[in-house]
């Protein structure tokens, strides 16, 4: 009989060796999943009222069961409390307020009771190995990993990568790329998130980052920091450009990422199933860099708003196509590149354009300034484009436009601001005849061509404005980067988009549309804390 006992003793702690290195945990966490589950089945056995501990002997494998109970002077609870002379006979000494403990006998595992076990001791193995899971790739997010692929669901690819799974969403895989089970690929860990079902490890192959550590490990001049990849943009599948740039003059950003014929850049072509590269010199001026992220087209002239972030490009007519590209391909990688919306326009389409806009302005100053054709010609020649501009410049600006005077600027100046004065009071009254309250004309920013635009979208009352969000107020018109085609879909652009307004100043205006609401609940709050105070007089009255 010893000797038997002594063989379980043996198998329960090769047990215990086996799963922890099976599944790559501690077997301190194992042993403490037995002991869990044998105090179970022992409360079970026992009655689930006693406080029953287990413990196994790391290194021999002795079991030891035992009941916690107090020691009172009146037993009420037999299961968790004795006497002080039952107490004493179990250890000499104790006294009431005392914890012993009382051993119990070693229990027979019943079929029930060991499946029972067997469930705990699953669930508690799993429960550390999911932990060392997230603890093992939570950090890791943004390396390429390689992984087996073992099984294909509604498009997802599952990976093995060894000690966890990962997961390739649809979304993350490249276009018409195909993959069976038992293939070996590389992705980029691009996110850990710890879920009940065990840390979810999501990859991609699509993401412009997998480019980025692709070349890095194929070009030792980028795991050096020598070359840096500036941005990347992906047309998964299809296209990619990406922008480099060398801390180091003597080495050619380009030249090292194509490497010696072609090798270094063929290599990152074929793990990306053939996806077409350009690699592109970066500059820190904008429009530099426009220009080399349209090759191979070339460029005539560029013209930047920055308020808007927003990039005008003259192409040559015989270069539109290819400056577009197939689908607009190559314009909307430039523009991914470049993080600005790009228009391509033909010299034809901006001849058109600067000429209308020309006539616009010529025509604006001849009528609110009140003077002739050619003087209105030169203003505009010379750059002014607003009456604002002509109203708020220095007056030097003007006078030192050629035939030009001090007194013609300053009567300009003041004919330009009478203009504006007459354009502010006439939208004052078209607001007013709105019903647009003049408690919104003293928010700040908001000018009464603003108010009318409000009122024109409804918006008439502070509370009206106050339950607006600031990108419904301001948010600026999206445009495809492609040849001028601004979106017309009036749930992707704010009320106020054409003024310009920062987002910074739009949370602005919201909030001091709101401030009302807490000037409203402050004197609603001291009438309910003054009316038990009323009530207590009285009752005392």
């Amino acid at each position: 009989m010893a000797t038997a006992i002594s063989a379980n003793k043996a198998e329960l702690l090769a047990i215990a060796d086996a799963v922890a290195k099976e599944k790559l945990i501690d077997r301190e966490i194992v042993i403490e999943a037995m002991e869990d589950a044998i105090q179970r089945a022992a409360r079970t056995r026992y009655g689930a009222e006693n406080d029953i501990r287990a413990k196994i002997d790391t290194k021999g494998g002795d079991l030891r069961l035992w009941r916690v109970v107090e020691v009172v002077e009146a037993v009420e609870d037999y299961f968790k409390q004795v006497s002080v002379a039952d107490a004493q006979k179990l250890q000499a000494g104790a006294v009431v307020g005392d914890y012993i403990v009382d051993p119990l006998p070693n229990i027979e595992f019943g079929r029930i009771a060991a499946q029972a076990a067997k469930q705990v001791i699953f669930q508690k193995v799993r429960d550390a190995e999911r932990d060392r899971q997230y603890e093992e790739f939570k950090d890791r997010a943004g390396e390429i990993i390689t992984g087996v692929v073992k099984r294909v669901e509604f498009g997802h690819v599952v990976v093995d990568l060894g000690r966890a799974e990962g997961v390739v969403r649809r979304d993350a895989q490249i276009p018409r790329e195909v993959v069976r089970v038992g293939d070996r690929i590389r992705s980029l860990i691009l996110r850990v998130a710890r879920e009940t079902r065990g840390p979810q490890i999501f990859l991609s192959r699509a993401h412009p980052d997998f480019m980025k550590k692709l070349f890095a490990q194929e070009v030792p001049e980028i795991y050096d920091g020598v070359i840096e990849i500036k941005a990347a943009a992906r047309d998964p599948g299809s296209r990619a450009k990406i922008g480099v740039i060398s801390h180091d003059s003597s080495i050619d950003p380009v030249g090292a990422c194509v490497g010696m014929k072609g090798s270094r850049v063929q290599a990152v072509v074929q793990e990306m199933q053939g996806e077409k590269i350009d690699i592109i010199p970066w500059s820190p001026d904008t429009a530099t860099f426009v220009v080399n992220a349209l090759q191979p087209a070339q460029v005539s002239r560029v013209v930047i708003d920055e308020e808007d972030s927003r990039i005008e490009v003259v192409v040559p007519d015989d270069q539109l196509s290819l400056a577009i590209g197939r689908r607009g391909q190559n314009v909307r990688l430039a523009s991914q590149l470049t993080g600005s919306a790009i228009d391509i326009m033909t010299e034809a389409d901006a001849s058109e354009k600067r000429q209308k806009e020309f006539v616009e302005n010529s025509g604006l100053f001849e009528k609110e300034l009140d003077v002739d054709e050619t003087l209105a010609q030169l203003l505009v020649a010379e750059g002014f484009s607003s009456l604002e501009e002509v109203a708020y410049v220095e007056v030097d600006e003007i006078a030192a436009i050629e035939g030009f005077d001090e007194e013609l600027a300053a009567e300009l100046q003041n004919r330009a601001q009478e203009a504006l004065d007459r354009r502010e009071q006439a939208n004052r009254e078209e607001r007013q005849g709105m019903g647009v309250e003049d408690a919104l004309a003293d928010l700040p920013y908001l000018t009464e061509a603003m108010l009318v635009t409000l009122g024109k979208a409804g918006i008439k009352t502070l509370d009206d404005l106050a339950d607006l969000a600031t990108d419904e107020l301001i948010l600026k018109k999206r445009v495809e980067p492609r040849r001028r085609t601004p979106s017309t879909d009036p749930e992707k652009s704010g009320i106020l988009s054409e003024y310009g307004l920062t987002e910074d100043q739009g949370n602005e205006i919201i909030m001091a549309a709101r401030a009302h609401w807490f000037e409203d609940e402050a004197p609603a709050a001291e009438a309910s804390d003054g009316a038990p105070a009323n009530t207590a007089v009285e009752d005392d009255a």
